[in-house]
């Protein structure tokens, strides 16, 4: 499933797509900056409702399809610049992370 695709089906915001058309291989969940560095996958769709500038990092050097933010969380303007410069997409959803890897989970 592509990142756009699934944005829809979740009914999620997007906040930045510059790949939208990215495949999703999976999920990763976590707010521990250092573990999702460590542990999340290419092409996974990482949930987490960590917004600093730290998450556009860690979604880069972990290659994620995605980074979902749970429960409403969103970005401000200089994170989400950041995101966009790095070609991070970002989606905001107003679910708990264990219903949208639910979700997630009956889609993939």
């Amino acid at each position: 499933m592509k990142v756009s695709e699934l944005i829809c089906k979740i009914d999620a915001t997007e906040i930045t797509l510059p790949e939208g058309d990215r495949e999703i291989s999976g999920c990763y969940i976590g707010d521990l900056l250092s573990w999702v560095m460590g542990r999340a996958e290419a092409d996974n769709v990482w949930i987490t409702i960590m917004s600093n500038i730290n998450t556009v990092a860690v979604a880069s050097l972990s290659d994620v399809s995605l980074v979902l933010l749970a429960e409403g969380v969103t970005l401000d303007g200089d994170v989400k610049a950041a995101a966009e410069a790095k070609g991070i997409n970002v989606a905001s959803c107003s679910l708990p992370a264990y219903e949208i890897a639910v979700k997630l989970s009956q889609l993939l």
